[in-house]
């Protein structure tokens, strides 16, 4: 490639067509100065023949959903429908980003103001779905579900009256994103507009949605189709969607990068099928003659034309006519289906954000290592769509709204700063054995603390520790020492120093150091090792004598 000095040297055309008209002469230099730093640049950027074809536009985000997003909307909806892995796909999402739930307690300060909050709570979740189907946990399902597969789900605030009976009068409704009016897009008196149904401030901050009053696509016959726009103020409605570019306003299915191959791969499946079929025929052609053809060779049937056709029965043994003849057709067999549909699905799943493993449910190709390392990605952004998006945006307005009504209606004092902990479900750890390993061994580090590993166990730091503080005091009573209790028993499975020497000061008798073996209520068996470590002589070994309940 030629250096750029040398790029935009004149050449002797240059310079004859210069000498004639130097502003010609000049654009000539011009542009072959801009065809240099085009060489320099990128190469995806340029226009060769890897590029022929590649059509690109630089609209806005909004632009490109605007015209896009209702195609891509029903036909992300007609292969979760109908496609085994898109199903597959958009289950497992739901999944791992909430499972059986994402949990909450309060966090005020006030053990007994915590409590009486999350008395309220409970019974609050149970009735929160305004369609009367779900509590908390199934909104969550369905919200992710319709956020996955549609791109984007709305979640509108109902107020209820004091008098129907509530424990806290406010409930959600679930809205898919169709009811927006997508087509409205207008710039208002004051500065403000209108994008794909969402109204803006003048200073960017969204203050209204305009929505329909049914469904645009609920066509029934004896149901009305009469619809009427409705301005709903954005305080009453939170818009679950993720945001890709600055500035998008609306949200795109999770797997539009991917549903132009799903739909490849449906036609290839069908075309195998067809294939594989047109393999197992066995077809006879029978030459010879009219007289032949008249007489067959077994049971003549009819095809839709209405030719005669022979049909030959397993077990038949058929006698030709003088100077006939038979040829059978020898369909050919192609392979390479698996490996085929093996490649795609691998690009299927990039697409769709997750591993290979989770959206063909095949392991015949993955070992322990390699199935747990492409897992921990995976978990990774779920991690991140967690905390980023859907608790803000979806978990976080409905507490809110929780707290507030119930102060307005007098359930619970105002003035206090109600704060909240989610945790959402845990993973199910592949390698449960090394996994606590390693939790216990950050914790005891310190580089952990006991709460938030509690907390990745997908369970209530302050609801775990009183369970423990309950059972322990129960089994204290009675009088039990269980391997399990590190209070009584050492990690190495060793009595704890300050329960045996807690033991010796209470049971060892000062004249005797020595166990009576025929003491059937003292002996080897009661004898418990306290290494002393540092606290005495190297390899120091103190034998005492403990009760047999510390030792049974």
């Amino acid at each position: 490639m030629a250096s750029p000095a040398k790029a935009v040297r004149p050449t002797l055309l240059d310079r004859a067509i210069g000498w004639v008209s130097p502003k010609a002469g000049l654009a000539r230099q011009v542009a072959r100065a801009k065809m240099a730093i085009a060489r320099r640049g990128y190469d995806a950027a340029g226009s060769s023949r890897q590029t022929w074809g590649w059509t690109v536009s630089g609209f806005s985000a909004n632009a490109e959903t605007y015209g896009a997003l209702w195609a891509l909307r029903a036909r992300a909806r007609d292969l979760v429908r109908n496609n085994a892995h898109a199903a597959k796909a958009i289950e497992v999402l739901v999944n791992n980003l909430v499972g059986t739930g994402i949990v909450v307690r309060a966090k005020t300060g006030d053990d007994a103001l915590d409590k009486r909050i999350n008395e309220l709570w409970a019974t609050h979740a149970d009735e929160l779905d305004a369609d009367g189907r779900h509590d908390f946990f199934g909104l969550q399902r369905v919200a992710a579900r319709a956020w996955f597969e549609s791109g984007e789900v709305l979640l509108r605030r109902r107020r209820r009256r004091p008098s129907d009976g509530f424990a806290v009068p406010v409930q959600r409704q679930l809205l898919e994103g169709d009811l927006l009016v997508h087509w409205k897009n207008e710039t208002l008196p004051d500065g403000g507009q209108i994008v794909e149904g969402v109204e803006f401030s003048p200073i960017g901050e969204r203050r209204a949605y305009w929505m329909w009053t049914r469904h645009p696509g609920d066509i029934i016959p004896g149901m009305q189709t009469v619809m009427e726009q409705v301005r709903v103020p954005a305080s009453e409605i939170e818009h679950l969607y993720e945001v890709q570019r600055p500035g998008q306003v609306r949200g795109v299915p999770w797997l539009a990068p991917v549903m132009l191959k799903f739909r490849l791969l449906d036609d290839y499946e069908e075309a195998e099928i067809v294939r594989k079929r047109t393999e197992a025929c066995l077809a006879a052609i029978v030459t010879g003659g009219e007289q032949i053809a008249e007489q067959g060779l077994g049971t003549q049937v009819r095809d839709a034309k209405g030719n005669k056709v022979d049909q030959i029965e397993p077990g038949l043994i058929a006698y030709l006519p003088e100077g006939a003849s038979v040829n059978f057709t020898h369909p050919t067999s192609a392979g390479g289906y698996a490996d085929y549909k093996r490649a795609q699905l691998r690009s299927i799943a990039a697409g769709a954000r997750m591993t290979y493993e989770l959206i063909s449910g095949d392991l015949s190709q993955v070992n322990f290592s390699s199935g747990r390392l492409g897992i921990l990605e995976f978990r990774r952004m779920m991690r991140a769509l967690q905390k980023t998006i859907f608790v803000p945006t979806v978990c976080r307005p409905i507490w809110r709204d929780f707290i507030d009504t119930a102060i307005a209606a007098g359930k619970l004092p105002d003035g206090t700063p109600y704060d909240a902990q989610w945790t959402p479900p845990r993973f199910e750890s592949i390698d449960p054995v090394n996994d606590y390993k390693a939790t216990l061994g950050r914790v005891r580090a310190g580089f952990m603390s006991l709460s938030e590993a509690i907390a990745m166990e997908g369970d209530d730091p302050e609801s775990v520790l009183d369970e423990i503080q309950e059972m322990n005091a129960k089994i204290d009573e009675r009088g039990l020492v269980l391997d399990s209790d590190p209070r009584k028993i050492g990690l190495r499975g060793d009595i704890q120093k300050a329960d045996a020497a807690q033991a010796a000061e209470t049971y060892q008798d000062p004249g005797d150091t020595t166990s009576d073996a025929g003491d059937t209520g003292a002996g080897a068996a009661d004898q418990g090792q306290v290494d002393q470590g540092g606290d005495g002589a190297a390899g120091a070994t103190v034998r005492r004598l403990v009760p047999r309940a510390l030792t049974s």
